[in-house]
C-alpha cells in the first residue's frame, strides 16, 4: 500500500514539474521593464482627446512591430481642465507616480508652470500642441517642443508679402499669449522685406459679433487691404463670417491666415468656409504616404468607437506630432536599455504634497539626452529635434477654394517659394482665386472713403521759379503750386488708374548752412506730409528717411566760371593747336630723319657732301624744308626713298591736323573760362557760390573739401549775375538743370566747366513704405519718355536760345602727342632699320679692310679709320659711275682724269681704284708714281687723293705685298 503511494507521487512529481519548469524559463524569457511616462491633456477639448488615441496607437504601433524590445512605456493619464489642474496633475505624478516623462501640456498657457516642475525633477516635459515662442525663451533643457514654434511660419509669410510686391499689411490676432508672443517677430520680419505694419488689430478671445464688426469697419477706413490673421478657429471663423458681411471679402482684399486656422479648414462648417473664399494660408507640409493613409483610416475607426455619440472631427497636425512624439520617447527609452531601469526604488512617501519634497528622477538626464539624439521617419515626415524643438524645412501654401483648400505651392528654407515640395527650382505659386473670384493680384491697398486728401509738401524759394513757385489766394488763402516739376506731378497723377485726392502744403526752405549736417527737409517735413514735389535731388543719405520715384529730370553738378575774349591775346595763337611735347616731339623727329637721310645718301649723292658746316645744314634743311616745300635735293638710294615716303605722309598729317586747328581757334573758339581746374580754386582760397537750401554745400566741404568760409549762398540767377559782377566770388557750383536756366539768360558771360559729378536727378518724395510709390515711378516713366515733357520745357522753359550745350568738360582744343605716337612710332622704326641696315652692309663691305690693317689697330683706330672711310665717296655707286665716262663732269682736277685701274705691279684691289691717266689703263712705274702705257707719268705735278691712297694701302695689305711708295 505504501508502495504504491510512493509511486503515485514519483508519477505526479514527473509529470508536474517539467510544465512548471517550462513555464517559469517562458516567463523569464517575456519579462519585460516598465517606464512610467504620465500624459497630461484635457481631455475635453477635441487636442486632448485626438492627442490621447494618437499617442494610445502609436505606443501600440511600435511595440507591436518591435515585441522583443525589453522596455516598456506604460502612460498614466492625467486630465487638465484648468491651468491650476494641469499643475496639479504633474506634480502628482511625479511625487506619486514617479513618472520618467511627461507628454503634454495641450496648450502654451499651461505650459510654464509645468516646464518649471519638470526642470526642478529632471523629468523631460514634451509637448506636441504648445506652440508660443515664449516658451523657448525660459531656456529650459527639459522641455522638448515636439511641434513647430508659431515664429518658424513667419519667414513663409514674409516671402508671400514680399513676391507680390505688398508694402502695407495690417496684423489682426487674438489678444491673449498665443496671439500675443508671434506679432514681434512677424513685425521685424516684414520690415526686412520694407513691408510696413501700419496698424494691429488686438481681438479678446470672446469678443461678441458687435465688437468684431466695429473692429471691422475701422480697417476698412485704413488704405491698406492687406491682413494678416493669427488666431484659432473658433474666433477666426467668427471673424470671417462678419468679415464677409461687412464687404471684406470682395475684390482687391488680401487675407493671409497662419497655420492656428490654416491646419483646422477642414475642421470649420461650410458657412464659415464660404465667407473665406479668395484666402491664402500656410501650414507645416506633411508628406502623403501610404503609412499616413493607413493610419487616418485605423484612427478614424478607432475614434468612433471611443467616442461614438460625439460629432467626429478630422484629424490634424497635432495628432501626428503627438503619435510621432510618442514613438520617438519610445524609442530613446529602448535606446537606453533596460538596465537603466532595473534597480529603480522609491524613497518618497506616496502621500506627499510639498513641492520640495518632489522626486528627482535619475533617469530623467538620460532619457532627454536619448531623445534629443533619436532621428526617424515618422508620419509628419522626419522627426528630428534640434535646440529643443522640432526641425522643419517646408510649409504648404494653400487656397481656399469652393467647399476645402487648394495646394498652390511650397515655402522651404532653402529654395523660398516653389511650385513643388520635391524641386530646388523656383517658380511662380500655381494660379490664386483671390476674393471677390478675382484672378489678378490685388495691389494691397486703396484711398480711403472718407475724403481725406494727401497732403503734398511744395519747398518756397525766391529764386529758380521755373521748377516750382508757391502763391497764395489773396481772397481765400489756398496755396497754388506751378512750375516744372508741378506740372510733371499733375500729369502722373493723372494717369493713375485710379484717383487720388491731393493738396499742395507749402514748406519753409531753410539753409543748409544754418541746418547744420541735419537734412530738415527729410527729417522734419515728410513726417508732416504724405509726399514732397518740387526740384528735390535724389540722394543715398536722403533714401534713408523716404522712399523717391524714377527721376524725371537730369542731374549732376558742375562749375560756372565766367568766360573772357581772347581776340586781343592772339599774338602766339599759331602755337596752340599743337601741345608742347606735340611740338618738341615733332622737331627732335624731324632732326632724326633728316640724320638718317644724311646717312644714307652721304657717300653716294653729292647734294649731301661738302663742308661740314654745309652737311649740317643740309640735315635740317631737308627734314624741315618738307613742311612748306619739296627740296631741291635729288635721292638716289632706295633706302632713303623710303624713309621719305613716310616723312611726306607724317608731314601730311600732321600739317593737316595744325590747319584745321588753327582754323577752329581763329574762326569758332573766341572765348575762353578764366578758371578750368577746381584744385586752383581749393589751393588758392578762392571765394565760390553755391544755391541757398542746396545740398551742394554739404558736397563742397565735404566731397571737394573746400573751406566753410569762402563759401557764399546765392537764391536766384540775377544774384550769382550780380556776385560774379562784383567780385563776390570766382566760381560758383550748382546742377545741370538750375545751370541750364541760369545760362540761358547769361550765355555770353558765362560758362560750364567740368567735370560733372554725377547725381540721380529730380524725383517725388513719398513717405517711407508708401505703396504709391511704385505706380508714381511707372508714369514718371511714360510721362518722361514721350513728347509730353518737350512740351513742358517749352512751357517752363522758353524756347531754345543759341547758347552753346554744357559739356562736361572745357578743352584746350590743343592737340597732343597721344593723338600721333602711333604715326611717329611707324616712321621711326622704318628710319631706324634703314639706318642699321646701310651701316650693316658698308661694315660687312669692309670686313676685310678691318681686319688685315698692319699693325694691329686699337677699337679706337679702326672706328676713326671706318668713319673716314665712310666720309669718302663711293666709287662704286653708280652715280659718280656715270659721272666718270663724261669728259666734263666726274671727277677731273687741272686736267686729270680718274677711271679704273689695273695693275702690272700689283694684283687689283677689292675696290675698284680711281688713278689719274690719259689713256684706258694706267700703270704704275718703279718709282711708284702713275705713268701711261708708254711709261710717262700722268699729271706729275697732281698729288694723290687720300681716297687713292687708302685703296693703294688696302690692295697691299689684302695681297701681302710690298707697301708701293706715297706719291709726294
Amino acid at each position: 500500500m505504501r508502495r504504491n503511494l510512493t509511486q503515485l507521487l514519483i508519477s505526479l512529481m514527473f509529470f508536474l514539474f517539467p510544465p512548471i519548469f517550462f513555464i517559469e524559463k517562458g516567463m523569464a524569457q517575456n519579462t519585460t521593464i516598465p517606464v512610467k511616462v504620465g500624459v497630461v491633456l484635457d481631455l475635453d477639448t477635441w487636442i486632448g482627446k485626438m492627442g490621447l488615441s494618437c499617442i494610445s496607437m502609436a505606443l501600440s504601433d511600435f511595440y507591436a512591430s518591435h515585441g522583443h524590445y525589453k522596455t516598456r512605456v506604460v502612460t498614466k493619464i492625467r486630465d487638465s481642465k484648468r491651468d491650476v489642474g494641469a499643475a496639479a496633475a504633474v506634480v502628482d505624478l511625479l511625487q506619486n507616480e514617479e513618472v520618467e516623462a511627461i507628454i503634454g501640456p495641450g496648450s502654451s498657457m499651461q505650459a510654464n508652470f509645468m516646464i518649471g516642475l519638470g526642470s526642478k525633477a529632471r523629468v523631460p516635459i514634451i509637448s506636441f500642441s504648445a506652440t508660443s515662442p515664449s516658451l523657448s525663451s525660459l531656456q529650459s533643457q527639459y522641455f522638448v517642443r515636439a511641434t513647430l514654434n508659431d515664429s518658424a511660419q513667419v519667414p513663409a509669410i514674409r516671402t508671400i508679402v514680399q513676391a507680390f510686391g505688398w508694402r502695407e499689411v495690417v496684423l489682426i490676432y487674438v489678444d491673449n499669449e498665443y496671439g500675443n508672443e508671434v506679432v514681434p517677430s512677424l513685425t521685424s520680419a516684414l520690415q526686412e522685406v520694407d513691408t510696413h505694419v501700419t496698424y494691429r488689430s488686438a481681438i479678446h478671445p470672446s469678443a461678441t459679433d458687435d465688437q468684431i464688426v466695429k473692429e471691422l469697419y475701422k480697417l476698412m477706413t485704413m488704405s491698406t487691404r492687406v491682413f494678416i490673421v493669427h488666431m484659432l478657429t473658433p474666433l477666426g471663423s467668427q471673424l470671417f463670417t462678419k468679415a464677409n458681411e461687412a464687404g471684406m471679402m470682395e475684390e482687391g482684399y488680401v487675407w493671409i491666415l497662419t497655420d492656428g486656422i490654416t491646419d483646422f479648414l477642414s475642421t470649420l462648417d461650410a458657412s464659415a468656409i464660404d465667407s473665406m473664399q479668395g484666402v491664402l494660408g500656410v501650414k507645416p507640409h506633411v508628406p502623403r504616404t501610404k503609412e499616413l493613409e493607413s493610419f487616418k483610416i485605423r484612427w478614424k475607426k478607432k475614434i468612433q468607437e471611443e467616442y461614438p455619440t460625439n460629432e467626429i472631427s478630422e484629424l490634424n497636425i497635432f495628432g501626428l506630432w503627438a503619435y510621432d512624439a510618442a514613438s520617438a520617447l519610445a524609442m530613446a527609452v529602448e535606446k537606453l536599455g533596460a538596465g537603466n531601469f532595473s534597480f529603480q526604488k522609491t524613497t518618497i512617501s506616496r502621500d506627499s504634497t510639498s513641492l520640495e519634497s518632489i522626486r528627482v528622477s535619475p533617469i530623467g538626464p538620460n532619457i532627454l539626452h536619448s531623445l534629443l539624439g533619436t532621428r526617424f521617419r515618422g508620419l509628419t515626415g522626419d522627426f528630428q529635434i534640434i535646440d529643443g524643438q522640432l526641425h522643419t524645412s517646408a510649409f504648404q501654401i494653400v487656397n481656399v477654394i469652393g467647399e476645402g483648400e487648394r495646394g498652390v505651392g511650397f515655402w522651404t528654407t532653402e529654395n523660398g517659394i516653389v511650385r513643388r515640395s520635391n524641386t530646388t527650382s523656383k517658380a511662380n505659386l500655381r494660379a490664386i482665386m483671390w476674393p471677390g473670384e478675382s484672378t489678378s493680384v490685388p495691389k494691397g491697398w486703396v484711398f480711403p472713403t472718407n475724403g481725406k486728401k494727401l497732403k503734398i509738401g511744395v519747398p518756397e524759394k525766391k529764386g529758380f521759379c521755373e521748377f516750382v513757385k508757391v502763391t497764395r489766394d489773396p481772397i481765400t488763402n489756398k496755396t497754388k503750386a506751378t512750375g516744372y516739376s508741378i506740372a510733371i506731378f499733375d500729369a502722373v497723377m493723372a494717369t493713375l488708374p485710379y484717383a487720388v485726392p491731393y493738396e499742395y502744403v507749402p514748406l519753409k526752405i531753410r539753409d543748409r548752412k544754418a541746418a547744420g549736417n541735419k537734412d530738415e527737409l527729410f527729417q522734419g517735413h515728410v513726417q508732416k506730409c504724405d509726399a514732397l514735389v518740387g526740384d528735390i535731388t535724389i540722394l543715398a543719405s536722403r533714401s534713408l528717411y523716404v522712399d523717391f520715384t524714377l527721376p524725371y529730370t537730369e542731374s549732376g553738378v558742375s562749375m560756372i566760371v565766367p568766360i573772357i575774349d581772347n581776340r586781343s591775346k592772339r599774338a602766339w595763337v599759331f602755337l596752340k593747336p599743337l601741345t608742347w611735347d606735340l611740338w618738341v616731339t615733332s622737331a627732335c623727329f624731324f632732326v632724326f630723319i633728316g640724320l638718317v637721310i644724311w646717312t644714307l645718301e652721304h657717300r653716294i649723292n653729292e647734294d649731301f657732301r661738302g663742308p661740314r658746316s654745309h652737311q649740317v645744314g643740309t640735315i635740317f634743311w631737308f627734314s624741315f624744308s618738307t613742311l612748306v616745300f619739296a627740296q631741291k635735293e635729288r635721292i638716289v638710294s632706295n633706302l632713303a626713298r623710303i624713309v621719305v615716303i613716310i616723312l611726306f605722309f607724317v608731314v601730311l598729317i600732321l600739317t593737316q591736323t595744325y590747319t584745321a586747328s588753327l582754323t577752329s581757334m581763329l574762326t569758332v573758339q573766341q572765348l575762353n573760362p578764366t578758371i578750368t581746374d577746381i584744385n586752383e580754386l581749393i589751393k588758392k582760397g578762392e571765394r565760390v557760390g553755391y544755391q541757398y537750401g542746396s545740398f551742394v554745400y554739404e558736397f563742397l566741404i565735404k566731397s571737394m573739401k573746400f573751406d566753410e568760409s569762402n563759401l557764399v549762398k546765392y537764391e536766384s540767377p540775377e544774384e550769382l549775375d550780380e556776385l560774379f559782377s562784383k567780385g563776390g566770388i570766382t566760381a560758383a557750383f550748382d546742377e545741370i538743370p538750375y545751370m541750364k536756366i541760369f545760362l540761358a539768360k547769361y550765355c555770353s558771360k558765362y560758362t560750364a566747366v567740368g567735370p560733372t559729378y554725377k547725381f540721380d536727378g529730380f524725383g517725388f518724395v513719398f513717405r517711407k513704405g508708401s505703396p504709391l510709390v511704385a505706380d508714381v515711378s511707372r508714369k514718371v516713366l511714360s510721362v518722361t519718355e514721350g513728347a509730353k515733357l518737350l512740351e513742358f520745357e517749352k512751357a517752363w522753359f522758353g524756347q531754345t536760345t543759341s547758347c552753346p550745350e554744357l559739356t562736361s568738360s572745357v578743352s584746350s582744343n590743343s592737340i597732343g602727342l597721344n593723338s600721333f605716337w602711333g604715326l611717329f612710332l611707324i616712321a621711326g622704326v622704318a628710319s631706324f632699320v634703314a639706318l642699321v641696315a646701310c651701316i650693316t652692309t658698308f661694315l660687312y663691305e669692309n670686313r676685310n679692310a678691318l681686319i688685315n690693317l698692319n699693325p694691329p689697330s686699337s677699337l679706337w683706330r679702326k672706328i676713326k679709320a671706318m668713319a673716314t672711310r665712310f666720309d669718302d665717296k663711293d666709287p662704286r655707286s653708280h652715280t659718280f659711275r656715270k659721272s666718270d665716262q663724261l669728259p666734263d663732269k666726274g671727277h677731273q682736277s687741272h686736267g686729270c682724269s680718274y677711271s679704273l685701274a689695273s695693275y702690272t705691279n700689283f694684283p687689283p684691289s677689292p675696290s675698284s681704284l680711281l688713278i689719274p691717266t690719259h689713256s684706258d689703263f694706267a700703270f704704275f712705274g718703279e718709282q711708284g708714281t702713275p705713268s701711261s702705257g708708254h711709261g710717262d707719268p700722268v699729271c706729275p705735278n697732281r698729288p694723290m687723293s687720300p681716297h687713292i691712297l687708302f685703296e693703294y694701302e688696302l690692295a697691299n695689305l689684302n695681297h701681302e705685298q710690298t707697301r708701293p711708295p706715297v706719291i709726294e
